[in-house]
């Protein structure tokens, strides 16, 4: 199994990126793909989830109503969109698989740094 993130970078205070997150190896139908981030000198937190099946979305409070998860089947692929990005935005993001049945994810990918100045 292989998770590939990228779309990190530097990007102004109010600005946008899209990460993308290229998932192979297995089928993902019964997993949730989650996005994650750790910035400097603090501990990795949640940042959004998706399920395959369904479509169902969650969020952190942080980044509700400017953060947007979605999955592309054709693809194989998970995006997310991060708008009116604020420097407490910086760190790196990682994406991360689990099985909707448990609560840990299994697989991870390298983490894309993202940047935001202010």
């Amino acid at each position: 199994v292989q998770l590939q993130a990228s779309g990190g970078g530097l990007v102004q205070a109010g600005g946008s990126l899209r990460l993308s997150c290229a998932a192979s190896g297995r089928s993902f139908s019964s997993y949730r793909m989650g996005w994650f981030r750790q910035a400097p000198g603090k501990e990795r937190e949640f940042v959004a989830a998706i399920r395959w099946s369904g479509g169902s979305t969650y969020y952190a409070d942080s980044v509700k109503g400017r953060f947007t998860i979605s999955r592309d089947y054709a693809k194989n692929t998970v995006y997310l969109q991060m708008n009116s990005l604020k420097p407490e935005d910086t760190a790196v993001y990682y994406c991360a698989a689990a099985r909707v049945t448990l609560s840990e994810y299994d697989y991870w990918g390298q983490g894309t740094l993202v940047t935001v100045s202010s």
